[in-house]
């Protein structure tokens, strides 16, 4: 029987393919700091964790039995994957699982901040409304416009499924030429030539603060940028700075850089529609990511 720590807790019925080994949760899902993680993690054969949990050189030396580190995210900027092979650690993730949800989101995004209704709810709540005005809550069309997406994988193509619906045109821009339609060789040539952007790249250190202030001068005022990719692919106070200074119309994040805290800039920046990281956020894609972890850890400690 192998020993199998879970960093949080998982959707009902994804810890069932682990169900001959012995599973390690905590009881109030609160999360593991780094160096409850390091001591925590002695004697297991296996992790499932979170994109939240750091598994570092630290983790994989401590962790004299581990096999196999679940991730359950799309992405792995967590895991040191150098160490994890010079461990002999096999490491697995969710990819695919959530394309569509994430893309469902992302588009919720360019609505709701391309149309200010984070803002118009506020002002509903707080009993700031007086009645429908002419010139009230303005914002931009987002039928016919323009979308730029910045990485053109899975989530990305989503995103621009979804955009075909609103008679959007759609370019995008990647580092390999996709040889697709709407491709741009150029960053700085889709932020010119959007309307909207959403970003859509893995965070590696070529990515980080993709977005800075040059770009988001190049976007121009009746802009709006969009990120459910990983937080510090913008640099947060220039997007902050931006938006108090009217550069760029909105804004929608659902990522940031340093989670949970959300820089203050950010929560006082105006027209800018914030959502605590939910992008994969739906019963039925939370379960399957779960599922495919466990069940693929299943696999591997029966030796399959």
């Amino acid at each position: 029987m192998a020993i199998v720590l879970v960093t949080r807790h998982l959707p009902e019925g994804a810890l069932d393919p682990l169900s001959t080994h012995e599973v390690r949760v905590r009881t109030d899902d609160s999360p593991y700091s780094h160096s409850e993680l390091v001591q925590a993690v002695a004697d297991v054969d296996g992790i499932v964790c979170v994109l939240t949990d750091r598994v570092d050189a630290e983790v994989f030396a401590a962790a004299p039995r581990l096999r196999i580190v679940g991730n359950v995210a799309v992405g792995l900027d967590n895991v040191d994957m150098v160490a994890a092979r010079a461990a002999d650690v096999r490491v697995v993730n969710t990819p695919g699982i959530l394309d569509e949800t994430t893309a469902d989101l992302a588009f919720a995004l360019i609505l709701a901040a391309s149309r200010r209704c984070s803002e118009a709810e506020r002002d509903l709540r707080a009993g700031r409304w007086r009645g429908w005005g002419l010139l009230d809550h303005l914002g931009l069309d987002v039928h016919g416009a323009t979308l730029g997406l910045a990485g053109y994988g899975r989530i990305a193509h989503a995103v621009a499924r979804r955009a075909s619906g609103f008679d959007m045109t759609v370019l995008h821009w990647s580092r390999r030429d996709t040889g697709e339609p709407g491709y741009v060789d150029s960053l700085d040539d889709l932020l010119v030539r959007s309307d909207v952007v959403s970003l859509h790249v893995p965070l590696t250190e070529s990515t980080r603060h993709l977005i800075g202030a040059r770009e988001l001068a190049l976007l121009g005022p009746d802009s709006v940028l969009v990120n459910t990719a990983r937080g510090a692919v913008v640099d947060e106070a220039a997007l902050a700075d931006a938006l108090e200074r009217g550069l760029i119309f909105a804004a929608g994040v659902d990522v940031y850089s340093d989670e949970p805290r959300v820089s203050p800039a950010l929560l006082h920046a105006p027209h800018l529609m914030l959502l605590p990281h939910i992008g994969s956020a739906s019963l039925a894609t939370r379960r399957r990511m779960a599922l495919t972890v466990t069940s693929a850890m299943a696999k591997a400690l029966a030796g399959t």
